[in-house]
């Protein structure tokens, strides 16, 4: 069964969340460069939730107006 985006965004947002926590706790234990990476994960993420939000609001406005 195919996966409705919004589903796909609330996905993407778990990830980010994820990615973050992941970072501050490596951080915590001095783990810069994991920690580090992790950021970078958790920022590509939000960045690709951004994306497709854009993408969902824009089909939205077009299917509204035609």
């Amino acid at each position: 069964m195919p996966q409705s985006p919004h589903d796909r965004l609330a996905e993407l947002h778990n990830l980010a969340a994820h990615a973050h926590a992941a970072a501050a706790v490596a951080h915590g234990k001095g783990d810069h460069r994991n920690g580090h990476e992790l950021s970078k994960q958790a920022h590509e993420h939000s960045m690709n939730v951004h994306k497709l939000a854009e993408e969902l609001a824009t089909k939205a406005a077009t299917s509204g107006k035609a």
